[in-house]
């Protein structure tokens, strides 16, 4: 354990600390051994990891401004919940055959995951004045797991230390259900080894990371107005969910914000959009809820700019949602040719000069991760600064909506935050 000392973005570190599984009080050991990776996590080897930062409010019994208890409770309770999920206190390696809030005021919140091939790294801070909040920092790398996997030991670790006699069910680690496809494993984990320094990052200096709420109320909205003109044009409406509604209107959004600064680098052609499918229950064999691994594909839409980029909010609406919905159909049939297509489609998308792309779902719960000192009052996903990625959770309040996250510069951030805005009040109206 390290001594106390002053980290370079002002926070004050407490105690750094290795934790590892503990077994059950006369439990044996986990022996040593290597677990392999499918296809499915290959294709995440050089993603940027995952971080998301709890905020908790330590207002009430038994932890009110008591950081050492708060600390404590974490460390003990964390080492008894990572045997059940022994994967993640791992190394990974590759054999033959990665609100407005200023975001450099959060990106210290989450740790740096330890180098040498490390998977999980958290950090808890304890938030001034009167040591009266806490942010819980978690840093995944996605080859270990997909968001699923990773909230599932969120709150199962948040069960453990708040006390809970009954805990989630525990994880199934069993990779050989996830059988390769035509070698795609051999093509993604090549690809790591090959481009890795070509992997697209995004800068994330100066930015903001902002928190939206769509209602349901605006999101029926948006479902009507793609309904309408669809009716308009004659043409069978898209199949237009909550979630697509959500996707379509972000990324139109998000298009619109860009174009307002700037000419389109590349004139003419597609945009592209990339977001998680979980394939869970479609693939055969079937593969278990608790899955403790990556078992989510891409879902590839692309939309001509001149489109997006129209005269009216609602045609463009029409044809963003119409090209996220056709994108999960795709994905949900599950044909040979989507699947043998995947490394193609996402060299294409990547080679996009504003690729955009979702993180997170409004089944992970995220609110919900309770650690015996009440419900999250935030939660960040603060990659999507680097990945130029969409957050999505469920709404905080619990009404029924959907909260998107989103990591811009200021001035792009003002204008993505009118183009909603307008949009909104727009659809709204009519």
């Amino acid at each position: 354990m390290a001594p106390p000392h002053t980290h370079t973005d002002g926070l004050r570190v407490l105690r750094t600390a290795h934790v590892a599984p503990v077994p059950p009080a006369g439990g044996p050991a986990l022996p040593e051994h290597a677990l392999p990776l499918t296809f499915l996590d290959a294709i995440w080897l050089c993603a940027h990891p995952v971080e998301r930062v709890f905020f908790y409010r330590l207002c009430g019994a038994p932890f009110a401004g008591d950081a050492d208890a708060v600390l404590s409770t974490l460390v003990d309770s964390l080492s008894r919940v990572l045997h059940v999920f022994h994967p993640l206190a791992g190394r990974l390696r590759l054999t033959p055959g990665k609100t407005n809030r200023e975001l450099a005021k959060i990106a210290p919140l989450v740790p740096n995951l330890p180098e040498g091939g490390a998977l999980l790294a958290v950090q808890a801070t304890v938030l001034l004045p009167a040591r009266r909040g806490l942010a819980l920092g978690v840093t995944v790398h996605h080859a270990a797991c997909d968001g699923s996997s990773s909230t599932h030991f969120l709150h199962t670790w948040a069960a453990a230390c708040a006390g809970d006699r009954l805990l989630p069910e525990p994880p199934v680690i069993d990779r050989t259900l996830i059988r390769d496809r035509r070698n795609m494993y051999d093509a993604f984990a090549s690809q790591s080894r090959t481009n890795e320094a070509d992997h697209v990052q995004f800068a994330d200096v100066g930015k903001l990371l902002a928190t939206f709420t769509l209602s349901p109320e605006h999101l029926h909205s948006i479902k009507d107005a793609v309904a309408g003109k669809a009716a308009r044009r004659g043409v069978p409406p898209p199949r237009c969910t909550f979630l697509v509604a959500t996707i379509g209107l972000t990324w139109l959004c998000f298009r619109l914000a860009g174009l307002d600064s700037q000419p389109e680098p590349h004139g003419d052609g597609c945009t592209h959009l990339l977001f998680p499918v979980d394939h869970r229950s479609r693939l055969e064999p079937r593969v278990p809820e608790k899955y403790l691994g990556n078992c989510i594909g891409p879902g590839f839409a692309a939309a001509p700019k001149k489109e997006l980029a129209t005269t009216t909010i609602a045609d463009g609406l029409f044809t963003a949602c119409a090209m996220v919905a056709a994108a999960v159909d795709e994905a949900v049939r599950g044909e040979p040719g989507y699947w043998e297509r995947w490394v193609e489609r996402i060299i294409e998308a990547c080679a996009d000069d504003t690729p955009f792309s979702v993180a997170g779902s409004t089944r992970f719960r995220v609110y919900d991760v309770d650690f015996g000192f009440g419900r999250p009052a935030k939660v960040d996903i603060v990659s999507v600064a680097k990945t130029g990625a969409m957050s999505v959770a469920e709404d905080r309040s619990g009404s029924g909506g959907i909260e998107i996250g989103i990591a811009l510069p200021p001035e792009r951030m003002e204008r993505f935050r009118r183009w909603l805005a307008d949009a909104i009040a727009t659809l709204v109206e009519n």
